[in-house]
């Protein structure tokens, strides 16, 4: 199995869900009728919870691959 990305990961990490409802003043259970993470949030979710907007949205974030 892969590992969890974007909602997913937001679910399976504990109290970020709280935690993103608190930052953005909503209530937790309208961030659990996400189907995926809101492009508009991204960047306040990622500072509420540490998970990296790669993570979040791999759709819109690549992550920069290090050069040797």
């Amino acid at each position: 199995m892969s590992n969890p990305v974007g909602i997913e990961l937001v679910r399976s990490t504990r109290g970020a869900s709280a935690r993103i409802a608190k930052a953005l003043k909503i209530t937790r259970g309208a961030v659990s009728q996400w189907d995926k993470v809101p492009a508009e949030f991204v960047v306040e979710i990622e500072q509420a919870t540490g998970l990296s907007r790669e993570e979040l949205r791999p759709d819109l974030f690549r992550r920069e691959e290090a050069q040797p």
